[in-house]
């Protein structure tokens, strides 16, 4: 693979020794640092002007003007200045064995969320990390392997797509459940994936709760009550809390039938409303539309090449219409280094 590229993914500092060997990621495009670049999907981000604040300036795949939330959180961590896909064809032995991510956006928990888009769903996910295993027991040898696995930093995050494509915007399971029964299916979901990769190996493992998800320009825009006055759906974050609430008591329950298990909540709705609410506290001024494209329903197919991104992007909350700026995903990773992290390491 090419210097810049390879380098591009090494340790961020090689002076530090980080608290974990690798990171390992798994969900949506809230984490696809470009596993959808290799699929036959129109979920794609790599046209510009995604990628424009990434070094190089260069889309990438990622759902942002530049970094994710992972990439610094690796970076934070002295794992790895950012994180590749897993299905990149140029991975070096380095970037395997500092981890992956396998997440492909547009998937989720539910199975039915990928019908359309055909991205990786997160049970198919797992065959993909089964397959990395053998590669890194093939760098590094079956006893590393198994310790680089039970060592690494695991995130997971998925499940806003299952709302809006299956229940929100698309009704599809609302003929089976109500919100209650169908968060409850995908607590189920979720529950059963945490095992499986356990079974894999993983032991640190941070699972990421849904943001608010009615503040999403794209949903604002679907619901079209008030297209000029712009607010934040009280209803659809009203169901992302409780998502919430019973993801943060499920948790407990998984981690005390997995002996040597951490599994850890990291809050990202709370975070990002602050963000909403006070745009001012950090530098930001548009809340409502995304920087790029036609920011009300900015996303994928409408943020290209031909549409224009805003001319500073640091000021949005949002990039498009779901995903949001660099600027946002660095706060975000602030409060996960900071109040998420610690809880995996031994007090």
């Amino acid at each position: 693979m090419s210097t810049s590229k390879s380098n591009l993914f090494m340790c961020a500092s090689a002076g530090t020794n980080p608290k974990f060997p690798a990171i390992i990621i798994f969900g949506d495009s809230t984490v696809d640092p470009g596993n959808n670049n290799y699929i036959d999907t129109i979920f794609k981000g790599n046209v510009a002007p995604y990628g424009i604040n990434f070094p190089g300036h260069v889309p990438t795949g990622r759902f942002s003007d530049g970094k994710l939330v992972t990439d610094f959180v690796a970076s934070s961590l002295g794992i790895k200045d950012a994180v590749p896909p897993f299905l990149d064809p140029n991975l070096s032995d380095d970037d395997l064995r500092t981890g992956v991510s396998f997440a492909s956006a547009g998937s989720g928990y539910d199975d039915l969320t990928t019908l359309l888009s055909n991205v990786i769903t997160v049970s198919r996910q797992v065959e993909m990390f089964r397959s990395y295993i053998e590669k890194l027991k093939g760098i590094v040898g079956d006893e590393e392997a198994n310790n680089i696995i039970a060592q690494a930093l695991v995130v997971v995050s998925a499940g806003t797509n299952d709302l809006i494509f299956n229940f929100f915007d698309i009704p599809t399971r609302r003929l089976e459940f109500d919100i209650s029964g169908y968060q409850s299916f995908l607590l189920r979901r979720l529950e059963d994936f945490v095992k499986q990769i356990y079974d894999l190996g993983c032991r640190n493992i941070v699972v990421a709760g849904l943001p608010p998800v009615g503040c999403l320009p794209v949903q604002m825009t679907v619901r079209l009550e008030k297209p000029m006055n712009r607010q934040c759906l009280e209803d659809q974050n009203s169901d992302a809390r409780s998502y919430n609430e019973k993801l943060v008591k499920l948790l407990p329950e998984i981690q005390a039938e997995l002996p040597r298990s951490k599994l850890v909540y990291a809050d990202i709705y709370h975070p990002l409303m602050d963000m909403i609410i006070h745009p001012q506290q950090y530098g930001n001024v548009e809340t409502t539309v995304g920087c790029c494209g036609t920011g009300v329903l900015g996303l994928s197919l409408f943020c290209n090449s031909v549409t224009s991104a805003c001319g500073n992007p640091s000021q949005y909350v949002f990039w498009d219409s779901v995903h949001p700026t660099q600027q946002v995903y660095r706060q975000l990773a602030k409060y996960i280094v900071k109040e998420v992290v610690p809880k995996l390491l031994p007090n």
